[in-house]
């Protein structure tokens, strides 16, 4: 992942546009048919990252990253510690990603789930498997929460990031974070600040274009609560979010004030991938104009 160049280098316009190039994005099972309509749209190589909602298997999600593939793309899946009902399960499923996807990278998420199905109960446990560099997969993404987690306290969360790197370093593991999304620039950027010694690249996570409606659920699911509030109380800027459902506003800051360690961006499309991509097209390739209330106007075609 290359590293934003240097703000003074480049106009406010070239610093958005050079924050989005090589940006990921996140599809589920909803958004299977959206796949190939993404061909056009997204540049080959695009990493994809496969979520693994409960109710998801294991075997859906190698089938996902092999579409993915098919279609030109980089598949990313989630493992899930939580859904997996054993270290054979585990094996079977980096062994199929492998084998029949090529799959070299992988989220590790602990899962939605109270309690463990099976052994693992963090991503930290899968990583002391081994399993990951048996099968060749060891670029490995970890989750950040720049708003903080909605059961475990922040120290726990620094003290984990910090484990994982360790392990990833001592067995030869590539790693970096992806954060929870968020609708402000400025937990992102307290956030990454606060993180900047631990060395790790981070992708941010923003919301795609949406619906208000589906934005807050997924948002009151996923426990990101200080950027929403912050909006509420900012009558403009929830009018803004309600007329465009996008994130425009907050990557026009995060370009202007970003620098290492994040590197790049990472979308959530919730359910609508092929809108994310045909957006970030428009935003890629510039067909956007910046606007004095500190928004972007995209021209989607």
């Amino acid at each position: 992942m290359a590293a934003i160049a240097e703000p003074e280098q480049l106009s406010e316009r070239e610093r958005l546009i050079a924050l989005l190039q090589g940006a990921s994005l996140e599809l589920s099972a909803r958004d299977i048919t959206d796949i190939e309509a993404c061909v056009p749209l997204l540049d080959p190589g695009t990493a994809i990252y496969i979520s693994m909602p409960p109710g998801q298997t294991y075997l859906s999600s190698v089938m996902l990253a092999a579409r993915i593939r098919r279609a030109g793309f980089r598949a990313v899946p989630h493992i899930a510690a939580r859904q997996l009902a054993s270290a054979a399960v585990l094996d079977d499923f980096l062994a199929r990603l492998a084998s029949e996807t090529g799959v070299d990278s992988a989220l590790l998420i602990a899962g939605d789930w109270d309690r463990p199905c099976g052994p693992f109960a963090s991503s930290t446990a899968l990583l002391e498997t081994g399993l990951f560099q048996r099968h060749g997969i060891v670029n490995i993404g970890v989750a950040g929460y720049p708003e903080g987690h909605p059961v475990v306290a922040t120290d726990q969360l620094d003290a984990a990031l910090s484990e994982k790197k360790s392990l990833a370093l001592r067995t030869g593991l590539t790693i970096w974070v992806v954060t929870q999304f968020c609708f402000e620039a400025e937990p992102v950027l307290a956030w990454a600040a606060q993180h900047q010694g631990l060395d790790l690249a981070v992708r941010v996570g923003v919301a795609g274009p949406a619906s208000l409606t589906k934005l807050l659920r997924f948002a009151a699911h996923c426990g990101v609560g200080g950027s929403v509030r912050a909006l509420r109380a900012r009558p403009g800027a929830m009018a803004r979010l309600m007329t465009e459902a996008g994130p425009e506003a907050m990557l026009r800051e995060l370009a202007q004030r970003a620098a290492p360690p994040i590197t790049g961006m990472h979308f959530y499309c919730f359910g609508g991938l092929a809108h994310t991509a045909r957006w970030l097209r428009a935003m890629q390739d510039g067909r956007f104009e910046l606007v004095a209330n500190g928004d972007v106007r995209v021209g989607i075609s």
